[in-house]
């Protein structure tokens, strides 16, 4: 299996983790403060990452010192200011257009990933970001055609996807760590930071079950696609990953409408279809080419039959597994994406 292909599971998987919680979200927090409702989703975050903690060995490297800036800057963008948008406008756009919207997440995640890391950019991937762009345009005006409330909603939600897209771009760099250290920090900073504010504007206490319903979400939307994002992002970088995760929007959509959610229109419908295009232009893509690695010294998740990694153990290890190791330079052609080993130039 190519680093696209793998990459591009682990991406639809938590796509589909991340997807099935919207509408859930949209209901269960219906009468809390969007503060209150991100609080208790990356509360549910850190708690999910602490237990498959218990039950998995290191999947990467540790969390250093130096990156407290970065996880800091994380839990701002991604823990709280991103689900504080997206409640408030779920609870105005409605789950289905809400759910709809969130597909802005990759085509910012793939402009932030081309500008900040210089990601490589085929035609493809390009046209899946006008496509996608397109689809987001046309649903906005859908939706602000029918009421300015679902538009301000909307707004919202657009909002709440640069801030995901900022967290995913911040993410990057950590692609080497293991990724439940990295949800379990960001989500308890922004579970503190949302709770924390909450309690001084004075938002409504929740009930008990919507606590459960709100945790749960965040566990599994929140938790575990989170460590399935990351996981994919360290084999196919951010701007594909980000491509890949917007199937999330349709999961959700699909189960709004199951829900009830019956404020789709044809306009949504053509919205739906350029995103689905831009996904498998996404998915379908290969990339080969000539490329020189140089001299490296690092710590990450690595196995020997990759074709990268040709050190030996004393006794052998197999399957996947942590240490600092060093690269030789090679040059070599094969399928690849800009992950921690492929950071070339074209």
């Amino acid at each position: 299996m190519t680093p696209i292909a793998a990459g591009a599971l682990l991406a639809l998987a938590s796509a589909v983790a991340f997807g099935l919680t919207t509408p859930v979200i949209a209901w269960a927090g219906r009468d809390l403060g969007p503060l209150t409702t991100a609080a208790l989703l990356y509360a549910g975050a850190a708690s999910a990452a602490g237990a498959m903690r218990l039950r998995a060995r290191a999947g990467g490297g540790s969390l250093h010192r130096r990156d407290l800036p970065r996880i800091l800057g994380i839990a701002i963008a991604g823990a709280a200011v991103a689900p504080t948008f997206l409640a408030w406008g779920l609870a105005r756009a409605g789950a289905m257009a809400g759910s709809l919207v969130l597909n802005l997440e990759a085509v910012l995640t793939v402009l932030l990933a081309w500008a900040i890391y210089r990601e490589s950019l085929g035609r493809r991937v390009l046209l899946a970001v006008v496509l996608m762009a397109g689809g987001g345009a046309v649903l906005a005006l859908d939706v602000s055609a029918r009421s300015s409330g679902g538009l301000l909603g909307a707004l919202a939600v657009a909002a709440a996807t640069l801030g995901w897209a900022i967290d995913n771009t911040l993410t990057r760099p950590l692609a080497d760590r293991d990724p439940l250290q990295v949800i379990a920090a960001k989500g308890a900073l922004g579970a503190t930071i949302t709770g924390t504010i909450a309690v001084f504007r004075g938002e409504p206490m929740p009930a008990l079950w919507s606590v459960g319903v709100l945790l749960l979400c965040g566990a599994t939307g929140y938790g575990v696609s989170l460590r399935l994002y990351l996981l994919a992002q360290r084999r196919m970088g951010a701007a594909r990953t980000g491509s890949v995760f917007a199937l999330a929007p349709f999961v959700g959509a699909a189960i709004a409408f199951a829900l009830g959610d019956r404020t789709a229109s044809l306009w949504t419908a053509g919205a739906a279809a350029c995103f689905a295009v831009g996904v498998y232009l996404h998915v379908s893509e290969q990339h080969r080419h000539e490329h020189i690695h140089e001299p490296a010294d690092h710590e990450h998740a690595h196995r020997h039959d990759d074709g990268h990694h040709d050190h030996t153990h004393v006794p052998e290890v197999v399957g996947e597994h942590t240490h600092v190791h060093h690269h030789d330079r090679v040059a070599h052609s094969h399928d690849h994406a800009p992950d921690l080993h492929h950071e070339h130039s074209h």
